[in-house]
């Protein structure tokens, strides 16, 4: 997984990085984040760790993780951007020192995030984007006051359906997997035991690529992914499921359906009888 784009996203030296394992669910291995702490007992540690998976919608054990780090006067940094809308994201009660956000996942504008800090004493001392003082130093560059203003718009009006819109979702999602385990018994919901994010399922029904579904669901007008919006137009093997430990081949069929503020039961209902049509003639051509 180490050509993962949230895996290259730093500038540690790669001596001082630890890519931690994940169980079959895809949730941090917190055994495993234990026995790396203890081996490096007395150092400044950084455990960052997203709050939601953008592929599978697992939720991580944050608050756990955080203890155990916090035990070893660590920090946590956590990304929460695919999770902020779908989820509480409260800083205390994830236990991170800090978090990032981005406006897009919210409906708000491309192009403009956030840093928080849940306290003052923390600061970037080295930072990716040199010259004034904007941002209290964090980051020069005259701010997007536009892009800040909409982000702003969007988290208000996440935040004033955070209590309503998450069971809303919830239940469009448990019928789409209902209705794939009924037409495919042999379908596999990756994370499914697990926690997840109500908006998100990715499933693979076995000897079914991803590119004929894609090809087929496209024609049909039903718009899903192989993967994470960052490789679109790309259908290649996920590395979030090679770390869960999927099977390459049951991997290669990952499609990815997210539901949104839009999404209605006659969407759901357009997509299974599509899927359906799609998969079905995608296994009758395989055996002809």
């Amino acid at each position: 997984g180490e050509h993962a784009c949230i895996l290259n996203g730093h500038r540690f030296e790669r001596e001082n990085v630890v890519v931690l394992p994940l169980d079959a669910m895809g949730q941090l291995d917190l055994a495993a984040l234990k026995a790396v702490l203890a081996m490096h007992s007395g150092k400044k540690l950084m455990l960052a760790l997203q709050l939601a998976n953008n592929e599978t919608g697992v939720v991580q054990p944050i608050a756990a993780a955080a203890a155990l780090v916090h035990a070893q006067n660590g920090l946590v940094l956590c990304d929460a951007i695919q999770a902020a809308g779908r989820m509480q994201c409260e800083l205390a009660a994830l236990g991170a020192d800090m978090l990032i956000l981005s406006a897009h996942k919210i409906g708000g504008p491309k192009g403009v995030g956030a840093l928080v800090y849940d306290r003052d004493l923390l600061y970037i001392n080295n930072c990716l984007v040199r010259g004034g003082g904007q941002e209290a130093g964090a980051r020069a560059g005259t701010e997007n006051v536009a892009g800040i203003a909409g982000f702003g718009a969007a988290a208000l009006q996440a935040m004033n359906v955070i209590s309503t819109e998450p069971a809303r979702l919830w239940a469009l999602r448990d019928r789409i997997e209902a209705a794939i385990l009924i037409q495919f018994p042999d379908a596999t919901v990756f994370g499914k035991s697990a926690t997840r994010l109500p908006n998100t399922c990715l499933f693979a029904v076995p000897g079914i690529s991803a590119e004929t579904a894609l090809i087929g669901l496209d024609l049909s007008g039903i718009a899903v992914s192989s993967g994470s919006a960052c490789s679109s137009g790309k259908v290649k093997r996920s590395h979030v499921l090679d770390a869960m430990g999927v099977e390459p081949a049951l991997a290669q069929g990952a499609i990815r359906v997210s539901l949104g503020w839009s999404s209605e039961a006659s969407d759901v209902a357009a997509f299974t009888a599509a899927l359906g049509d799609v998969l079905q003639r995608a296994r009758r051509m395989k055996a002809a």
